[in-house]
């Protein structure tokens, strides 16, 4: 993997990638399948990556974080951690991306104080709450009600496939304040120990390492210092975070597609068929050179939209068409990957066959392929 080689980055990215590479190696790869295993990551991990740093890119300094937002260095770390070969550790261990971004964004200082500052330091970890059982990304239908009562809200509904919903400390979460539509949406944050809360794990295809759950609130009091803006200003939280979010899982399904390859690669040059290695054969060639190929392409669109992203650009339907083209080279690697290795990548344990696994939840979550396209269909003025 060369994401470090790039004229875009600088010696500060180049140095974080060194380290984040050497924390993967040591405190991740070697213990995925065991995580996988047993459905979660251990929460040690989250106290030594804030020690790290790997939680701080964009959040003030004041409560633990880097001080600025620099989409550079966090595709570095995202596609370094990417590594290791399993979305699930990364999908728990990276939640406080999409959990507490808009806390940052909108929250009044104490509630920055409180939220961001423990999770800096991996003491504690976000969730974001805005799926429910009834639609994923029509989140101008949500349904789960926030009733202001006094000081506090009563908050009545649910969410499912919640990342790190079984272990996260705290909720940012998508409620109806007012009428029907995106403008009777808001944004607050919900404790994960308040009276009321409830909280059921999923059974999933892939990212097994990922604690993912149902959450039920019932007559569950929020305080009125909790939320987010001003009601009614949900719905444009929502779209602004997923932004980030969807550049990131482009960032991450390549740096997979990557590991798909260099994992056919090795078996390509060792195994041996018919008396020479696989390698030696054409057919197998030049499925590693159309691997290649589109990696390199997906690579080099989203370290370009990164940049522009650092220079103040919103390119809104680039990072949708980068998303879709990201997760197709996922998952065009995956299956050739799974061909060179044959009955290999077929072994429970073995990196493809997670990978193979994760295919899916990359290309849905986030926004699906078809949204991507509509979103990107819209901004081109179609």
């Amino acid at each position: 993997m060369t994401t470090v080689s790039s004229p875009f980055y600088n010696d500060e990215h180049r140095a974080f990638a060194d380290a984040v590479r050497q924390f993967t190696e040591n405190e991740i790869t070697p213990f995925v399948h065991e995580w996988d295993v047993a459905g979660e990551v251990p929460r040690e991990l989250y106290k030594k990556a804030g020690a790290l740093g790997i939680f701080g890119d964009g959040f003030d300094e004041q409560y633990g974080g880097h001080g600025q937002r620099d989409p550079l260095l966090r595709m570095v770390m995202f596609q370094e951690l990417s590594r290791s070969g399993s979305g699930g550790v990364l999908a728990s261990l990276l939640s406080n991306y999409i959990g507490l971004p808009p806390i940052q964004k909108f929250g009044s200082d104490a509630t920055k104080a409180k939220y961001i500052t423990p999770c800096m330091t991996g003491e504690k970890v976000a969730a974001l709450a805005i799926t429910e059982p009834s639609g994923g990304s029509d989140v101008a239908r949500i349904k789960t009600t926030a009733r202001l009562e006094g000081d506090h809200y009563v908050v009545n509904g649910s969410k499912t496939f919640i990342t790190s919903g079984m272990y996260a400390h705290h909720f940012t979460t998508a409620v109806r304040t007012g009428g029907d539509g995106p403008a009777g949406v808001s944004m607050m944050v919900i404790d994960g120990d308040a009276e009321g809360v409830g909280r059921t794990s999923l059974d999933k295809m892939g990212w097994l390492a990922s604690d993912t759950a149902t959450l039920y609130f019932d007559d569950v009091k929020v305080p009125v210092e909790n939320l987010l803006g001003e009601e009614g200003a949900g719905f444009s939280m929502i779209v602004n975070n997923f932004n980030a979010e969807r550049i990131d899982m482009a960032a991450q399904s390549t740096a997979f597609a990557r590991v798909c390859f260099d994992e056919a690669l090795n078996w390509a040059r060792e195994r041996e068929t018919f008396g020479k290695r696989l390698a030696d054969h054409q057919v197998i060639r030049h499925k590693l050179v159309e691997m290649d190929r589109q990696i390199n392409a997906s690579q080099a669109w989203i370290e370009l939209l990164a940049w522009r992203l650092a220079q103040g650009d919103d390119p809104v339907a680039e990072i949708a068409e980068a998303k879709v083209n990201a997760t197709l080279t996922f998952e065009a690697c995956a299956r050739e990957a799974a061909q060179v290795l044959g009955g290999a990548s077929y072994l429970r344990g073995d990196t493809v066959e997670r990978l193979y696994r994760e295919v899916r939840v990359q290309a849905i979550g986030g926004g699906s392929e078809e949204i991507m396209r509509d979103l990107a269909s819209r901004q081109l003025g179609l």
